[in-house]
């Protein structure tokens, strides 16, 4: 009888205990099993009862992206297409033509052909507008044209193309790719190596690694390590560049979310490459994610002077999920924090602002926290070097000529009036100036400006009320007037626009081999950091050592 009643109270606790712990979970299941049910009723009866043909396929993957658009930017859905470029991008491995080649405003582009792959080998340049590949017209093609430049070792690809307005043909011959993290590497001087780490793909560690041995065997005792430009790419291969130069079991990034399985704790787990020598990273405003991993972990644990400008702000990590038929998804599962503490994530993707843009942390709300050694850092807007530069901070009006293409469009031009440069250093004058400046004006070249674009949508909004007729003078006085100032803000960023229109010309006839070779005896901020690694004292004194 005892028994029976011990049993009879015990089990009713127990199972207490469980509806406690997943009421929560309940809850939870039985909203997501209602909201599907209501999408799948919806989405079936669109198909079967919409008046025109439907593709459910295209439906689905827009509804889908549409949904985790309004998450992050980051949380993705791809599709079995988008899983093979995803797959590419980390090992940095793949067959294809061996080219950088973007679509916009349904022009096929080619913008960079890597040294000696098929498409440098076919001879096609930057610039040049892709038309027709095999026997798909591109014109009517509305797909992912760039899935029609893949395909098996050696298959053969007939391309037809414009340059200049002139039409061309050309045979690919497709070859397997190695996209490497580490393009370039080099002297500065006698005493300084430089390292470019383009992208954290599997092969990042070992290709910074053996770029060390080299310098290293040429006599480097001091290295530059250049993030500047870098996305970021794999969490892992962040902590292990950190370990080439600190010690093994060091913390270097640590995970939080409201998930407890997604708390992690990541640290170093080899001996190190090379504890003592001295070392700058350069960083900017497009150095992400596991850059700033490696920048703000090894600025933390006062292992590396860190030079430039703020880098983006991208504290987020993703995971890729395998779902059904091949399709992928890429979520945000977590925060990630340096060693110090301090998350450098500058948006604030949970709160909106009413053009349902995210909120940017305001910097009178970064919290500060200190290296290993005590000095002070901030969280909230991506890392902040320790030494900043002017040259190397973002600037709207030249963000907007890159964006907008004006650099490499002329960039191309200059190359086909100046063939016979070869690889010579361009000597960039007024009159290059100059011509730049009518370049914009000829392409009707857009800087974005918010002045600009909010007259812009006052005229279209006065379109549709029909009154831009008794406005147009107005209008046009005002847009007049914000031109003569962007055009003034164009000459006040002289010296750097020059600085990018020879950096594209030198890549147009010597690839991006020969741009980081120029780099190492003429870029500003290189000549900085081999100035302050050349200077023992300063460099210790701002780690405090």
């Amino acid at each position: 009888m005892l028994q029976f009643f011990k049993k009879k109270y015990i089990i009713p606790v127990v199972a207490s205990g469980f509806l406690f712990v997943g009421a929560s979970f309940k809850e939870d299941f039985f909203e997501i099993a209602k909201q599907i049910e209501i999408f799948t009723t919806l989405f079936k009866t669109v198909n079967m009862n919409y008046v025109d043909q439907t593709n459910p396929g295209d439906l689905m993957d827009k509804a889908i992206k549409s949904m985790l658009i309004e998450l992050d930017p980051y949380t993705n859905y791809f599709n079995e297409q988008d899983v093979v470029k995803f797959k590419i991008n980390n090992t940095g491995e793949y067959t294809g033509i061996g080219a950088m080649v973007t679509r916009k405003e349904g022009k096929l582009i080619v913008r960079e052909p890597y040294k000696n792959y098929p498409a440098d080998k076919a001879g096609l340049k930057a610039g040049d507008e892709i038309i027709q590949i095999g026997d798909v017209n591109l014109i009517d093609f509305k797909d992912d044209a760039t899935q029609l430049l893949k395909g098996s070792k050696n298959a053969k690809i007939e391309l037809k193309y414009k340059r200049n307005g002139e039409l061309k043909t050309t045979q690919l011959i497709l070859d397997e790719v190695d996209v490497k993290a580490v393009p370039y590497f080099g002297k500065v001087d006698d005493k300084t190596g430089y390292i470019v780490l383009d992208k954290f793909n599997a092969k990042a560690t070992q290709e910074t690694r053996k770029a060390l041995e080299s310098l290293k065997e040429q006599g480097a005792t001091q290295i530059i390590l250049d993030l500047r430009g870098n996305p970021g790419g794999l969490l892992g291969e962040a902590v292990n560049i950190c370990n080439l130069f600190v010690p093994n079991n060091e913390i270097i990034v640590t995970t939080k979310s409201h998930i407890a399985k997604h708390n992690s704790t990541y640290k170093t787990s080899k001996a190190p490459y090379d504890l003592e020598i001295p070392l700058a990273i350069l960083v900017d405003g497009k150095s992400a994610s596991a850059s700033e991993i490696v920048s703000g972990a090894l600025q933390d644990l006062d292992r590396a002077v860190v030079i430039g400008s703020r880098s983006f702000g991208k504290g987020l990590v993703q995971r890729p999920i395998d779902l059904t038929y091949g399709t992928q998804l890429k979520v945000t599962i977590s925060r990630y924090y340096t060693p110090s503490g301090r998350c450098i994530q500058a948006l604030d993707y949970s709160k909106k602002d009413a053009n349902g843009k995210a909120t940017k942390t305001d910097a009178k709300n970064f919290n500060a926290f200190k290296t290993r050694k005590g000095r002070p850092v901030f969280d909230g807007g991506g890392v902040l070097p320790d030494i900043e530069l002017e040259e190397a901070k973002s600037n709207n009006i030249v963000d907007a000529l890159v964006r907008n293409d004006a650099i490499f469009n002329f960039g191309t031009q200059y190359y086909y009036k100046n063939l016979a440069l070869g690889d010579k250093i361009p000597n960039l004058t007024d009159t290059d100036f100059a011509d730049f400046k009518k370049l914009i004006k000829t392409q009707n070249i857009s800087f974005d400006t918010k002045t600009e674009l909010a007259l812009k949508e006052t005229l279209e909004q006065a379109k549709k009320e029909k009154i831009d007729a008794s406005i147009k003078a107005s209008y046009d006085a005002l847009m007049t007037s914000v031109q003569k100032a962007e055009d003034a803000e164009v000459d006040k960023n002289k010296v750097r626009i020059l600085d990018l229109l020879k950096d594209e010309i030198i890549k147009r006839f010597q690839y991006k081999e020969g741009l980081f070779s120029y780099y190492t005896k003429n870029n500003s901020e290189i000549k900085k950091a081999t100035q302050l690694l050349n200077n023992l004292g300063e460099y210790n004194k701002i780690l405090k050592k």
